[in-house]
């Protein structure tokens, strides 16, 4: 038996697994550990990377201990990006983390599209205000002592893995994805930096770059210690959360697209040449599959809005959240007679506009708190359907979803964004899909496969097929068009609003 623990540090906590990979992936321990979230201001969000370590180990730790196998033979991390570290050589933090959902650095993102490069034609001409370019150019410019007194500047998994290995080494698909790295010929490119004001960051990234399921070395002998283990394991490289979903999920294949829904959404296919796709991000050459070209769409906040109205506004614990979630499946969609826009921390996807706001539009003294959910749930599935058909009226065809997440446990959600999308979709309930990804990586850095595609095919997850409403479909096919007409009418007042919360108006 071969064994492998795979890490998937999340938005709200990390979840350590260990798999036997002699055949189909199997599951023999799983833990969690949870950190906290800060919020400092509107659009600001931070933690704490020490959280991480600390949690990191717990969950290693048990999982090894549930799982009874101490002789693990190779360790992988996905992690959230951009959720970018400023840090001394040694990891030691200069601030705390910017979080992937932080959009401070809009006004910065806007800047990368002043950039006439061919690289930047990956990112569609524009960085997000998620990403670590633009928020590195914001560190610069309002805090210039955090800025220049990191020696390194990295994403979660670099700082993980070089606390795990004592490695600085980049993931290519972190770097292809959010760096404006030129993962085409290999290279970073430096004057990409030069031309928006930061050439200084060429010298604090990570300079080894190593592709999904390459080496990045072995586990520190303490670490190995500390999680368990009688073997200093390989570390094998990892990536973005839900991307390295992709090998875990075997939509690999053009045509296939991977669905996670959680805090936030993230759509993920693959082509197999370079296309223009407005709104998109990519394709990117090589960033998981050598000679595949990798497409993302997104919703920034989608569960996490779920959770917000239920727990924060409506002062709910889980277990009332549960009983919302039943109450409300009990409203129909156009029942709710309400109008909601999922844009609580902007939006990525079609419309690349960090400077959208929430709205909840038709309230009355009669609508209670089921009807604010189910719209609430509503809007989040037509954000979904937008980008699929945004991406559909650019000519990319989508024949199988497989789908996973946190969705799952949300019956209400699951249910309407399949109706919504008006097709079948394979549900994986059971599998951490970032979790799994990362013990294909593990599985191939050992060299029993011939490529990660390959580590893929045979270790990937099985789902459930799941059939759309048809009535129901109808009518979230009209619904998308109030959707997307209410966006533009009300485009500039959510930008004002945005504004004044920045600061910047």
């Amino acid at each position: 038996m071969t064994s492998v623990l795979g890490f998937d540090l999340g938005t709200g906590g990390i979840r350590a697994s260990v798999y036997d990979i002699s055949g189909k992936a199997a599951v023999l321990g799983s833990a969690e550990e949870n950190y906290e979230t800060a919020y400092p201001r509107p659009g600001w969000a931070e933690q704490q990377p020490e959280e991480w370590w600390t949690a990191l180990l717990r969950a290693g730790r048990r999982a090894v201990e549930l799982s009874g196998r101490s002789d693990i033979a190779a360790v992988a991390v996905a992690t959230t990006a951009s959720t970018v570290v400023a840090c001394r050589g040694d990891s030691t933090p200069v601030c705390p983390a910017l979080l992937w959902m932080d959009c401070r650095a809009a006004r910065e993102a806007q800047e990368t599209g002043t950039v006439r490069h061919p690289v930047m034609a990956y990112s569609g001409g524009e960085d997000a205000a998620e990403w670590l370019v633009p928020k590195a150019m914001w560190l610069k410019r309002h805090a210039p002592e955090v800025f220049a007194g990191a020696e390194v500047i990295c994403e979660a998994i670099d700082y993980l893995n070089y606390r795990l290995s004592g490695e600085w080494a980049a993931s290519r698909m972190n770097a292809a994805c959010k760096w404006n790295y030129d993962s085409a010929a290999g290279a970073f490119v430096p004057a990409i930096y030069e031309a928006l004001g930061i050439a200084e960051l060429g010298e604090k990234l990570p300079s080894r770059v190593v592709p999904v399921g390459g080496a990045v070395g072995r586990l520190r002998a303490e670490v190995a210690a500390g999680l368990g283990l009688s073997t200093r394991p390989l570390l094998a490289q990892g990536g973005i959360d839900a991307h390295i979903g992709m090998l875990g999920a075997g939509t690999i294949d053009p045509g296939s697209m991977l669905i996670i829904g959680g805090t936030s959404v993230v759509h993920l296919t693959h082509l197999e040449a370079q296309q223009d796709l407005p709104g998109f991000w990519g394709p990117y050459p090589n960033a998981l599959i050598d000679g595949r070209w990798l497409v993302e769409g997104g919703q920034v906040s989608a569960g996490a809005i779920l959770h917000w109205l239920a727990h924060k506004i409506f002062g709910l614990d889980p277990a009332g959240h549960q009983a919302l979630i039943a109450e409300a499946t009990q409203v129909s969609p156009e029942a709710a007679g309400l109008a909601v826009l999922d844009y609580w921390m902007g939006n990525r996807t079609p419309y690349r506009d960090a400077g959208l706001r929430g709205a909840i539009l038709g309230l009355s003294l009669g609508h209670g708190r089921a009807e604010i959910y189910r719209a609430a749930a509503d809007t989040v599935a037509l954000g979904t359907v937008n980008v699929l058909q945004a991406l559909e009226e650019a000519g990319v065809a989508i024949d199988r979803i497989v789908m996973a997440g946190g969705i799952c446990n949300n019956a209400l959600w699951l249910r309407a964004t399949i109706d919504a999308l008006g097709r079948p979709v394979s549900l994986v309930r059971e599998e951490n899909l970032s979790t799994l990804g990362a013990a294909v990586s593990a599985a191939h850095a050992l060299g029993g496969f011939a490529d990660l595609a390959a580590a893929s095919r045979m270790l990937a997850a099985t789902g459930k097929a799941m059939e759309p409403d048809p009535k129901r479909t109808q009518w979230y096919r009209a619904a998308l068009g109030d959707y997307r007409g209410l966006t533009q009418v009300l485009k500039p007042a959510l930008h004002r609003l945005s504004g004044i919360q920045a600061g910047t108006t």
